[in-house]
């Protein structure tokens, strides 16, 4: 294989990977939790504004992560993913140190990283970007 080769099928894995985390977590957040519960877990976590922000959160989470596994949108929804973990690792996370069994932020941080790493290379060939907006010439190439 030759380095773009690689390069596009690393990106394809850390993009999906990371997408399908946060899938599932959204997924969590509607389902299992279910939104009220997630708003209330979010109010004890002090997290400000949790009655709105914990369906925002649930929803992009969801739908981003589906985005990330198809490579759809993939910058824009990598960014706000980013962002995302960007919050919960200085509003609930950071003051229960590295490991996540004691609450703290080794998982917000790897996702966060995984997500900006994605948002910075973009979603690679094997993307909807890159069928859709990958064409020589494209103003919108930029999201590929």
């Amino acid at each position: 294989m030759n380095k773009s080769t690689l390069t596009n099928t690393a990106l394809t894995v850390l993009r999906v990977i990371v997408g399908f985390i946060f899938a599932a977590h959204g997924w969590q957040k509607f389902n299992e939790f279910t939104i009220a519960g997630t708003q209330a877990a979010f109010t004890q976590m002090g997290v400000p504004g949790a009655s709105v922000v914990a369906p925002i959160v649930a929803g992009l989470e969801l739908a981003g992560g589906v985005a990330l596994i198809a490579g759809l949108l993939t910058r824009v929804f990598a960014a706000l993913l980013a962002v995302d973990m960007l919050g919960a690792l200085v509003l609930v996370h950071a003051p229960a140190g590295v490991f996540v069994a004691n609450g703290g932020y080794e998982l917000v941080l790897a996702l966060g990283g995984g997500a900006l790493a994605v948002a910075l290379a973009g979603a690679g060939r094997l993307s909807v970007d890159a069928a859709a907006f990958g064409r020589k010439g494209s103003k919108l190439g930029v999201l590929a």
